[in-house]
């Protein structure tokens, strides 16, 4: 299987932190800035067409021009911004593959500062949310993303209990790849910051238990088996065949397929069943056949269900753990996924990235490992 042009050269993140807390610092430009900065680096002499990185709730503006200049890279290089919400830093990623040339690379991510958006707010007890605008209209429902994991756990009998035992295993195959050195790959720092910065040690089901539901009593969905706002940011460097051989350059990975649909509003954690779908059939895979598949864990009820409806194989979904243990920095999250998976997939073989969506979205990335 040939899949695209698009090799992945060079993959960086930086840490990720809770909001208010070690990354609260940085300007999202700065945040953006060292992730950029860092994959440029890892291959030097080669001319950067473009640079292009997705950001969701941040200060407004062109954040991937600013980053770029704070990097350090020349004026000449164009920045473009995109949101697609929580898949933003992948789309960049997808838009950037389309626009390779044999004569440049294209540096592609995506950054996220919750803890200096504007949109950021804290309930009466101290924990931060960030508000949103419309995703839907009132007509086919607009729930908040807790209630649409809710509306998820419901439809697919996805209890209580199922849903905190997913939250424990995302924090212990977190602490497990943090201590044989796994989430070190491609990580750089950031203001001296250089671990990743959330929940660090084993949870217990009967503390679990104990945590109010978000929505309702009664409901199933809790912070603890949510997802926490984040800060991060993630790029990965993109260059075509042509160019890797002629540069002397060893590419990480290949980009085999992309894959984009739209679900009912009320349930956007399902987004990543239609568009993995998509992707595998582009690349004549079958969900099963993907030895690693990374699903953005914004609530445990959503990536139990896609693993349903996808009928994966839950050992090879997050193998090292999700964004419940380390939390979500919205717009980079997708690129951050794709760090992930690039250096965690063997060569030869395929893994893919999904995330659900806001108003009712999935997008999914194959990537072949070289």
């Amino acid at each position: 299987m040939r899949g695209t042009e698009a090799l992945i050269l060079a993959a960086r993140r930086t840490p990720v932190g809770r909001p208010g807390g070690q990354l609260a610092g940085p300007r999202v430009e700065a945040l953006g800035a060292a992730a950029l900065r860092a994959a440029a680096e890892a291959v030097a002499g080669v001319p950067i067409a473009q640079v292009i990185l997705g950001n969701s709730v941040g200060p407004g503006g062109n954040v991937a021009r600013v980053s770029l200049l704070e990097a350090g890279l020349p004026v000449s290089v164009p920045g473009l911004t995109v949101d697609r919400q929580c898949g933003s830093g992948l789309d960049a990623v997808h838009l950037a593959a389309a626009l390779l040339t044999d004569d440049a690379v294209v540096l592609a991510g995506g950054v996220e500062s919750v803890s200096t958006s504007p949109m950021l707010r804290r309930l009466p007890n101290g924990v931060p949310y960030v508000a949103r605008a419309r995703m839907s209209p009132e007509r086919l429902g607009d729930p908040d993303m807790a209630e649409a994991a809710e509306i998820v756990a419901g439809r697919y009998g996805i209890g209580r209990e199922a849903q905190d035992a997913w939250a424990i295993r995302s924090v212990a195959r977190t602490l497990e790849a943090a201590a044989a050195g796994r989430l070190q790959a491609g990580l750089v720092s950031v203001g001296g910051v250089t671990t990743d910065e959330w929940r660090d040690r084993p949870l217990r089901a009967d503390r679990l238990a104990k945590y109010p539901a978000l929505t309702a009593v009664g409901a199933t969905v809790t912070a603890a088996n949510s997802a926490p706002p984040a800060d991060g940011a993630a790029a990965v460097l993109l260059g075509t065949e042509a160019l890797a051989l002629r540069m002397g350059i060893i590419p990480l990975a290949r980009i085999v397929a992309y894959g984009a649909a739209g679900v009912a509003p009320d349930e956007p954690g399902m987004g990543p069943v239609p568009a993995l779908a998509a992707a595998c059939r582009q690349a004549g895979l079958r969900p099963g056949d993907l030895d690693r598949v990374e699903i953005n864990e914004a609530y445990a009820a959503q990536v139990l269900a896609c693993i349903t409806e996808l009928n994966l194989d839950p050992e090879r979904v997050n193998p090292d753990g999700g964004a419940i243990a380390l939390g979500h920095p919205f717009g980079a999250t997708g690129a951050l996924l794709l760090v992930r998976l690039t250096h965690g997939l063997e060569s030869g073989r395929y893994g893919a990235v999904a995330l659900g969506i806001g108003g009712g979205i999935g997008v999914a990335m194959i990537l072949q490992g070289l």
